[in-house]
């Protein structure tokens, strides 16, 4: 790709088997990856609200810790809250922006990074393996257009994006919390659609799909009901998988069980629509 300004310096490393798991002996308190990903970047900067994710700890694979090693410090960064970020200074030009918020192990993300090279994809999660293994798919592929964010999208949101910065929002497979105490934990909610509306310029289009159906018809009562966005569907249901969400394994094997996967595709609505 014509964006090489911004592809990290990659330093030689010594052979290894990208499958391996990688096991470190480290001193009390010593950082994972001392210039890679903080475990709580925003640490207690911001109040402890209801989280919408949880935490998976698994073991990084040799291929991922390098890739972490090599490109965090030139394509990741820690959701700290503490900065507003310059989009087009972060990926070092001025193309469309899209979020995504859990993007698992990142060959769907890569996928369509790679078939849409003219938009830059700010992916959030806050799974190590995940975030080390989009990082190398994105440098095994030449993606310039991909950044990895690692820490709380509403912390992102909220503290470290300007108004109308985004050009879409992606939201696919969150955790559906399927019991009914903790159905508060789910990501769309009327409070978040109000904040991530703040942050998408009108005509973005925010895409969610999950696999568990009363998630899925949650999500369409509280987006139809929302003052800021317009289902792009005519007769306001779910939308068919549009062809550049590619089928992950994830959703693959979901299928394969008898799992209805449903889209939902709504567009952020003029300002003045807004109540």
């Amino acid at each position: 790709m014509s964006d090489s300004v911004n592809a990290p310096d990659a330093p030689p490393t010594t052979p290894h088997d990208p499958g391996v798991s990688v096991r470190h002996t480290r001193a009390k308190g010593e950082p994972r990856f001392p210039d890679g990903p903080r475990a709580d970047p925003a640490g207690s900067h911001f109040e402890r609200r209801i989280r919408s994710f949880q935490p998976r700890r698994s073991r990084v694979t040799a291929g991922q810790a390098d890739a972490l090693r090599r490109l965090w410090p030139a394509w990741g960064l820690d959701i700290d809250g503490q900065r507003v970020l310059d989009l087009a200074e972060l990926f070092g030009n001025d193309r469309p922006v899209v979020l995504e918020i859990g993007f698992g192990m990142g060959e769907a993300t890569a996928q369509m990074a790679a078939g849409d090279p003219d938009t830059n994809v700010l992916a959030v999660d806050v799974h190590t393996p995940g975030q080390g293994n989009l990082l190398a798919l994105a440098d095994r592929n030449g993606l310039s257009n991909v950044r990895v964010a690692n820490g709380d999208a509403i912390i992102l949101l909220r503290e470290m994006l300007r108004p109308d910065a985004l050009d879409g929002l992606r939201v696919y497979f969150p955790d559906p919390w399927p019991k009914k105490r903790h159905h508060k934990r789910r990501l769309i909610q009327p409070e978040f659609l109000t904040l991530a509306a703040s942050r998408l310029r009108p005509g973005a289009i925010l895409h969610c799909a999950t696999d568990w159906e009363p998630y899925a018809e949650q999500m369409l009562e509280v987006l139809t009901a929302h003052p800021a966005f317009e289902n792009t569907r005519a007769d306001g249901g779910f939308a068919p998988r549009p062809e550049f969400r590619p089928l992950t394994r994830f959703e693959g094997q979901g299928l394969d069980k008898g799992h209805v996967v449903n889209d939902l595709l709504f567009r952020r609505l003029p300002h003045s629509r807004d109540r």
